[in-house]
């Protein structure tokens, strides 16, 4: 899909038809002109829908049509597939020769929470660098033992180094909680903490779905036991990615690889959908 920061509804500055980046969907439309498959599946962050009125999604929409798909969207909840994590995205599919297309169900199954998701992985410190590492000792839940598949080591196992000062505040976040619990002198270098999001040091619940996993650095996401951030294969296992899959660069270009994706097992239901088309 194409980039989604001006669609996201965190971002009220450039959230608008003004934005060019809002419209570099065009290119997404150029290649499939260009490329002629039989389906094309797109997907973005919720805020698409009511951005501009839903002019954006209206215009991909008409587009693709005119180059004879035929359109649906929706938007799906990650969780409701399987993903430890409560994240909202739209996709917009279309078909050639209007092949019907419906998309996947809700599984109804319960919820997986961030422990059955991260709680079998090592235990580390700020800062951690060394890349593969064995499994920790606790036992690994249905989920972990999915995604390890068998395997005695695991990779990823990388966290940023903060700074002392920002250190010094995960102790005061609670599970669930967020920058609100920590006390206000630890926040001076901020013109003013009251206006940070609820998403800035956000503490995992262990016993919930984990919130999007998007820029976890710079939003400093905090593991829900451990006063750290996450590591990069913590945030993989709450975007459901095989721990057989692994990472290369630097951290940051490691999280931001994380933080962009779709996460496999909702992808797969997407195009399991296509498959049954």
């Amino acid at each position: 899909g194409p980039p989604c920061q001006g669609f996201a509804t965190s971002n009220q500055r450039t959230r608008s038809l003004s934005n060019k980046q809002n419209w570099m969907f065009r290119e997404f439309v150029r290649l499939v002109k260009s490329w002629d498959p039989d389906w094309v599946v797109m997907e973005n962050v919720k805020g698409m829908v009511e951005t501009a009125g839903g002019t954006f999604l209206s215009e991909i929409a008409s587009q693709l049509q005119a180059l004879g798909y035929a359109v649906s969207s929706t938007v799906l909840n990650a969780s409701h597939f399987g993903v430890p994590q409560k994240r909202s995205r739209l996709f917009i599919v279309g078909s050639r020769d209007n092949v019907p297309f419906k998309f996947p169900e809700n599984k109804n199954t319960p919820d997986t929470p961030v422990s059955d998701a991260i709680g079998d992985l090592p235990v580390l410190a700020p800062g951690a660098s060394i890349d593969v590492l064995q499994y920790g000792h606790s036992s690994p839940s249905v989920y972990a033992q999915l995604l390890r598949n068998g395997q005695t080591e695991v990779s990823g196992n990388l966290v940023t180094n903060n700074s002392s000062r920002v250190l010094s505040r995960y102790p005061h976040v609670p599970p669930g909680g967020n920058w609100e619990n920590i006390p206000p002198n630890l926040l001076s270098n901020y013109r003013d903490y009251r206006r940070c999001h609820t998403g800035i040091y956000r503490r995992l619940d262990p016993q919930k779905p984990s919130v999007v996993i998007g820029n976890f650095r710079k939003n400093m996401l905090i593991h829900p036991y451990e006063h750290r951030g996450l590591s990069i294969r913590e945030a993989a296992r709450i975007q459901s990615v095989p721990d057989n899959f692994r990472f290369y660069g630097s951290i940051g270009f490691q999280q931001q690889q994380v933080g962009n994706m779709v996460p496999p097992f909702l992808a797969k239901a997407v195009f399991g959908a296509v498959i049954q088309s």
